[in-house]
C-alpha cells in the first residue's frame, strides 16, 4: 500500500508563563493552568498537565489537526507505507530552526539525525544518551512501540524509514501523540558532553511554536514567539503566560477579573455564571474521556474476581454522577467511551447491589472491618471535576458493606508516579483519548505492556492482550471492531476497573480570543491563537 499525504496547515501550540497580566506585554495572553508539570521531556510523561506545559516547545513528524482527531502533516510533509505495511518512509521538512536560548545555539536546521537521536533513545537501553540519563517511556513501552520499532534509519539528510515487526493499524496515530516530539540531536550531544543529560527535561529545546525562557513550579511558565518558526503564521502571540493554580474556582475568579483570558477545568456549580457573562464565552463539547476507579490486583484481597466484583456492585454510580458531575457528565459502563469506533453497546452494569457485595466478600474470606486505601486525586481532572468529593462517597458506599476505607492523596507529580509504581490499593484516575484509535484506551489502560505505565490496576490477562495485539496487526475496521468487543467483553468480566463517568468538557475563556479550538484529546493548544485588540 502506498499512501502520500500532501502538504497541509499544521496543528502547533504555544503558551509562555508569568505571574499576572500586569507583567505581560500587550500581546500576551495568560492561560490559569491547574498544575505544575515534572519536566518538559514529553516522552517520559502521561498527563495532560507536562502535555500541555511542553506542547508549544515542540513538532512530530505527523500532528493532529487542531481541535480534530484526523492526522495533517508535522516535521514530515508526506509520508509512504509500504505494500506489506511494515515500512514507513517519512519526508522531511526543509529549512526548520530548533529554538536559540541562552543555553543552546544551534548550528544546523533539523534534520534526519534528530528523528533518528528520539526514537532511538526511546528504542535502545544501550544508546549513549539513555545511558547517560535513564529514564522510563510509559507511552512508547505502554503502546509496544519499543518491541514493534524493529529499526529506524535514515536514507537521506531529509529522509527516514521506519520498520516494523509487525503492522500497527494506529502507528501514524501514535507518533503523532506528545511523547513523539522530536528533540534537537546536536543539543542532545552537547548536554552529554557536559555531563548534564537531565537537562533536556528541565532546559528544553525544540522547534515548535513558542521558546522556553523559565519555570518556577506551582507559579508559572514562561514561553516567547518564535520569530523563527517554520509556520510564522501560527504564531500570533509574542507572550503566553502559565499561572499556575490548583483551585478552580481562584482560576475562574481570574479568569472573571481579567486576570487570564484562557482556564480549564471549571466546577459543575461555576458553569451556569460562566454562561452568563457577556465577557467570557463558554465552549461546550461531550467529553472523549472516562474517570473510572483502578483495583490494584497485585494488593490482596483485590486479587481475587469476587473481591472486585463486590466493590463494583457497592458503587452508587448514579449518585456520583448527581454529586461529583452534577449533571455534566454520563454514566460510564464500559472502558472507554461510546464515541470511540468499536465501542461495544451490548455491555451492561452489575446491578448496584450491596447485600450480594456483602455476600461476595464473605465468601472470598475478606473480615469485615478489613482496612483498604482509596487514592484520591489532588486536581480536577476533565473526566473527575471533584476526585476528593468521590472518594468520600465510596468511603461510605464500601463501609455498607463492611470495609474501612483510608483515603490517601499526594500532590499530583508524586500520586501519578506512586500510582503507576503500585503503592495504592485503590485509585481514582481516568483517560482522555489520545489519538482516536481504539488501542489508545485498550491498550494503553489495561496491557500488560503498561504496567508500570498508564495501567493502574496492574492487570495482566493473556487472553486479553491476545484480542488487543491481534486487533493492531489488522488494518480492517470492521475485523478489529469484532476483536475488540471481545476484549471489551473480558475486560467487564475481570473487573480490574469500574467505570464511574463520561464528563463533559466546559472550556471557558475570554471573549476577546480568537483561534482556540476545543481538543478532543483535552491538549490546550495555543498555535494560531489570538487576542482581539
Amino acid at each position: 500500500m502506498r499512501h502520500t499525504l500532501v502538504l497541509s496547515a499544521l496543528l502547533g501550540t504555544g503558551l509562555l508563563a508569568a505571574t499576572s497580566i500586569s507583567q505581560a506585554a500587550n500581546n500576551s495572553l495568560v492561560f490559569c493552568s491547574e498544575g505544575s508539570p515534572a519536566g518538559f521531556d514529553t516522552a517520559q510523561y502521561t498527563t495532560a498537565t507536562d502535555n500541555d506545559a511542553a506542547e508549544p516547545l515542540y513538532n512530530r513528524l505527523a500532528e493532529f489537526e487542531k481541535g480534530a482527531t484526523n492526522v495533517v502533516p508535522g516535521l514530515a510533509t508526506s509520508w509512504d507505507i509500504s505494500e506489506d505495511g511494515l515500512k514507513y518512509t517519512f519526508h522531511l521538512r526543509e529549512g526548520v530552526k530548533f529554538h536559540t536560548t541562552k543555553y543552546f545555539t544551534p548550528t544546523r536546521d533539523f534534520n534526519a539525525d534528530d528523528v533518528l537521536f528520539t526514537f532511538n533513545r526511546m528504542l535502545d537501553p544501550q544508546q549513549p544518551f539513555r545511558k547517560a540519563y535513564p529514564t522510563e517511556f510509559p507511552y512508547f513501552n505502554g503502546m509496544s512501540l519499543n518491541k514493534n520499532i524493529a529499526k529506524v534509519e535514515k536514507t537521506g539528510p531529509l529522509t527516514v524509514v521506519f520498520t516494523l515487526n509487525s503492522v500497527d493499524a494506529a502507528f501514524i496515530q501514535n507518533i503523532a501523540m506528545s511523547f513523539a516530539a522530536i528533540l534537537s540531536a546536536e543539543y542532545a550531544d552537547k548536554l552529554l558532553a557536559e555531563g548534564k543529560p537531565s537537562d533536556i527535561n528541565q532546559k528544553p529545546i525544540g522547534t515548535g511554536p513558542f521558546v522556553f525562557k523559565s519555570y518556577q513550579k506551582d507559579s508559572n511558565i514562561r514561553y516567547t514567539g518564535n520569530k523563527h518558526y517554520w509556520a510564522p503564521d501560527r504564531v500570533k502571540l509574542d507572550n503566553l503566560i502559565f499561572a499556575i493554580n490548583t483551585d478552580a474556582s481562584v482560576r475562574v475568579q481570574k479568569l472573571k477579573a481579567g486576570e487570564c483570558q484562557i482556564t480549564l477545568h471549571p466546577r459543575p456549580a461555576d458553569v451556569p455564571a460562566l454562561k452568563n457573562d457577556t465577557a467570557l464565552q463558554l465552549i461546550e463539547k461531550p467529553g472523549f474521556n472516562l474517570g473510572y476507579i483502578a483495583y490494584n490486583v497485585r494488593h490482596k484481597p483485590f486479587d481475587q474476581l469476587e473481591v472486585r466484583q463486590a466493590l463494583d456492585m457497592a458503587v452508587n454510580k448514579q449518585g456520583i454522577l448527581n454529586a461529583v458531575y452534577q449533571g455534566a457528565g454520563q454514566l460510564a459502563v464500559n472502558a472507554m467511551p461510546p464515541t470511540q469506533w468499536s465501542y461495544d453497546e451490548t455491555i451492561k452494569d452489575a446491578a448496584y447491589n450491596p447485600e450480594k457485595a456483602k455476600e461476595l466478600l464473605k465468601a472470598a474470606g475478606v473480615k469485615e472491618g478489613t482496612e483498604i486505601t482509596l487514592w484520591a486525586m489532588p486536581v480536577q481532572r476533565p473526566y473527575n471535576p471533584n476526585a476528593k468529593l468521590m472518594a468520600e462517597m465510596l468511603q461510605a458506599d464500601w463501609a455498607k458493606i463492611g470495609l474501612k476505607v483510608k483515603i490517601v492523596s499526594y500532590e499530583w507529580g508524586e500520586y501519578i508516579k506512586r500510582t503507576k509504581n503500585g503503592e495504592h490499593d485503590i485509585s481514582l484516575i481516568g483517560w482522555t483519548g489520545d489519538n482516536g484509535d481504539p488501542d489508545n484506551w485498550l491498550g494503553t489502560l489495561y496491557s500488560c505492556d503498561a504496567i508500570g505505565g498508564n495501567n493502574y490496576s496492574m492487570w495482566c490477562d493473556p487472553a486479553y492482550d491476545k484480542l488487543i495485539k491481534q486487533a493492531k496487526v489488522v488494518t480492517d475496521r470492521d475485523q478489529r471492531t469484532l476483536l475488540y468487543k471481545q476484549a471489551q467483553q473480558l475486560l467487564k468480566q475481570q473487573v480490574p476497573m469500574t467505570p464511574v463517568a463520561h464528563s463533559t468538557v466546559n472550556q471557558p475563556l475570554s471573549a476577546k480570543i480568537e483561534g482556540f479550538k476545543v481538543s478532543p484529546f483535552g491538549r490546550n493548544v495555543f498555535s494560531g491563537v489570538s487576542i482581539e485588540k
